[in-house]
């Protein structure tokens, strides 16, 4: 008989999604989609939802199912609801029956309401640091979540809290990377350009910038892409395209 695979806690299945997930969003997801399978309770499908704060805006959603996105989209749309206070604020939100809810005006209540949903909960998670994100659990029957249902979801955000805070971090550190290797790649082709520009007028490195910056003002292109184009016809078979420092007015010399 073989051995039976040792069960994995929450965090090493947590984890396990990090490595297994395309990218961050997809991460997103799939913890929410694991997370409605952890907060269901007595065969229930749960609805789930997670929001991921940063600059003070909701850059990254995941959600357990599209019922899940639809009511989550609802506070986005009105720049308010529980899971938004949650995760702005960092506390715990409940509302035990949507029908005596009104701190975010009826508007919310009643559009959550109206997919047939009664009581919500939503739990910050500890990121410690400019990011924030709370857990948004949703229930078709008032007063669902009670102290049992609550501390079980507290327990949990706390055990998830540091897989997602790690999640986090690779995902600016890629994000950041991504925009360095941009910004390297642009530096790059620039000063290509610079140097063709010098050898076309024979001119100093000062002046052929001036001169790829007076064309990417006058034909309202971004300098790198004016840069590009020059370094691409270049390169290319085709025309060249030749950028000339601007005639001197009459009776200056001119370099031959």
């Amino acid at each position: 008989m073989l051995p039976s695979e040792p069960t994995l806690t929450t965090v090493e299945q947590i984890q396990n999604l990090i490595l297994e997930s395309a990218d961050f969003e997809d991460f997103l997801n799939e913890l929410a989609r694991f997370s409605a399978h952890q907060m269901a309770g007595d065969g229930d499908d749960a609805l789930c939802g997670i929001t991921l704060l940063r600059d003070r805006k909701a850059a990254t959603i995941g959600w357990s199912s599209d019922s899940a996105r639809e009511v989550d989209e609802i506070q986005y749309s009105l720049s308010q609801g529980p899971c938004l206070t949650a995760a702005e604020e960092e506390r715990e939100v409940h509302v035990p029956d949507l029908f005596q809810e009104n701190r975010w005006g009826p508007d919310y209540a009643n559009a959550v309401a109206s997919h047939g949903l009664r009581s919500v909960l939503s739990l910050p998670f500890n990121l410690q640091g400019d990011a924030k994100a709370a857990l948004n659990l949703y229930s078709d029957a008032p007063n669902k979540f009670d102290e049992k249902a609550t501390d079980r979801a507290r327990g949990y955000t706390r055990e998830v809290s540091q897989a997602l805070r790690l999640a986090v971090r690779f995902s600016l550190h890629a994000d950041s990377a991504t925009n360095l290797r941009a910004t390297l790649e642009s530096r790059t082709v620039i000063d290509i350009a610079v140097g063709i520009v010098m050898a076309q007028n024979r001119c100093s490195q000062e002046a052929a910038i001036r001169i790829l910056t007076d064309a990417s003002s006058n034909s309202n292109v971004k300098l790198r892409d004016i840069a590009r184009s020059l370094v691409d016809s270049v390169g290319g078979a085709g025309t060249r395209t030749h950028f000339e420092e601007p005639a001197k007015s009459p009776g200056r010399s001119q370099a031959g």
